[in-house]
């Protein structure tokens, strides 16, 4: 029998790939969705929702953090229809900076500390990316930091976190309008050419390493890539200017969050000057954004 407690969890908010890192490298940033989960085995399922995306967030079975919550209850062989779920969101939506990563992790996390923890956030891994499909955004959803994630070849995950040797600053500049995965994923081609592939294996190996090493200098060399910009900027007006903004105002680098259309650059000073420079290279291109100056969250999903 489900003991009905309320649990209360918050999950930050997170950007993958940084570039040359596709599919592989992610990073937890202090913005973060909180979550309220009381199981009700005999009730009804009532979700509220408030704030980013709000009313564009099924409230019935189709939630995915509920779909999350039934996931774990399922390999706990526990049956329980009903739940109250509390939604408090401020992780903008289907921008790029792992929203349903964040949300999934979320009912994961909160239905496992529902049932008294069976769950180790290694097993928590596994769940979120056969739900998500890839972990690149649901590992340092889990496990904070930066992260590098591996899918083994028994098709399940592992990965490394790590607090980087540099003070590094998020500066995400967030458009008005949204984009998904999917359609995100639909532009990208099948096969690379081989000098591309060799062209993001070297700057995601310098990537990692400057970062643990603490080398500023060399992160200026280690942000671009040939294996997915290239294909998405169609789908983002002005990604290239933007980022050429960012970097003229002293950004260490800068790329697409995730799958976008929100574009992060990576810096150890002047935040808010790259920031206002990323906007108004937007604002060229007609698109009105707005821009968040965000710090590594080091501690990943926390019951609260």
């Amino acid at each position: 029998m489900v003991e009905e407690k309320m649990v209360r969890v918050r999950v930050p908010g997170t950007t993958a790939n940084c570039g040359p890192g596709f599919d592989a490298i992610g990073i937890a940033c202090n913005i973060y969705n909180e979550l309220e989960l009381t199981l009700k085995p005999e009730g009804e399922l009532v979700i509220t929702v408030a704030g980013e995306g709000a009313a564009n967030i099924p409230g019935d079975s189709r939630n995915i953090v509920w779909r999350s919550v039934q996931h774990l209850l399922r390999k706990a062989r526990i049956n329980c229809q009903g739940a109250h779920i509390k939604m408090q969101n401020n992780v903008p939506l289907s921008r790029g900076l792992g929203s349903s990563a964040a949300a999934i992790v979320a009912g994961l996390k909160a239905a496992n500390e529902a049932i008294g923890g069976r769950f180790n956030n290694d097993e928590l891994l596994a769940m979120a990316t056969e739900i998500e499909g890839h972990p690149d955004n649901v590992a340092p959803a889990i496990f904070g930091g930066v992260t590098i994630s591996v899918v083994q070849e028994d098709g399940q995950p592992a990965c490394l976190s790590f607090i980087p040797e540099i003070p590094l600053k998020l500066i995400v500049a967030v458009p008005e309008f949204s984009l998904s995965t999917r359609s995100a994923r639909s532009v990208l081609p099948q096969t690379v050419p081989f000098h591309d592939a060799v062209f993001n294996v070297s700057r995601a190996s310098l990537l990692v390493a400057a970062l643990c090493r603490g080398e500023t200098r060399l992160l200026r060399q280690a942000f671009d890539d040939a294996l997915h910009q290239p294909y998405r900027a169609a789908l983002i007006p002005g990604m290239y200017e933007v980022f050429k903004a960012a970097r003229a105002a002293g950004a260490l680098g800068a790329a697409l969050s995730g799958a976008g259309p929100c574009l992060i650059a990576f810096a150890t000073k002047n935040a808010d000057q790259i920031g206002e420079a990323m906007t108004a290279a937007f604002a060229k291109e007609q698109v009105k954004s707005r821009y968040l100056v965000l710090n590594i969250d080091s501690q990943g999903a926390q019951v609260l």
